[in-house]
């Protein structure tokens, strides 16, 4: 379970860099044409989408605050949520389920960093078993 949610952590966290960096790369002319919202709320989406991505893997990945990880993975379905809608409001409903599948991915890491294989604390502080091991 842990390597298939280490991979969709990672696609998740390539998609979201993508799409974010073109978010904060774009001309705000040519992301306006695009999308009919502010470019300035275009470019916050896009900071968003980027912080989001490094936190579904640096947590975990440096074991520095790892509680992070369901936090941002919660963040991304909200953003994803708001895409689905807007793309719905768009009446492209064919289209709608790109962000609809990306954001029950990012639910799906939530909830299973948070309940059912949530990060360790800094490295060696576990043994095999996950009791708290005695400092040396």
């Amino acid at each position: 379970m842990s390597y298939a949610l280490w991979i969709v952590q990672v696609l998740l966290a390539l998609i979201f860099l993508f799409t974010g960096g073109m978010k904060l790369v774009l001309p705000i002319a040519v992301l306006t044409k695009q999308m009919p919202m502010p470019g300035l709320f275009v470019r916050f989406i896009g900071v968003a989408e980027v912080l989001g991505a490094t936190g579904l893997i640096l947590p975990g990945l440096l074991r520095i605050r790892p509680g992070l990880t369901p936090l941002a993975a919660a963040g991304l379905v909200i953003i994803m949520i708001g895409a689905t809608v807007f793309t719905l409001a768009g009446g492209d409903v064919a289209l709608a389920l790109i962000p609809l599948v990306v954001g029950l991915l990012s639910a799906f890491v939530a909830y299973s960093r948070w309940r059912l294989t949530p990060h360790r604390g800094p490295a060696g502080s576990h043994n095999a078993a996950g009791h708290r091991c005695a400092p040396q």
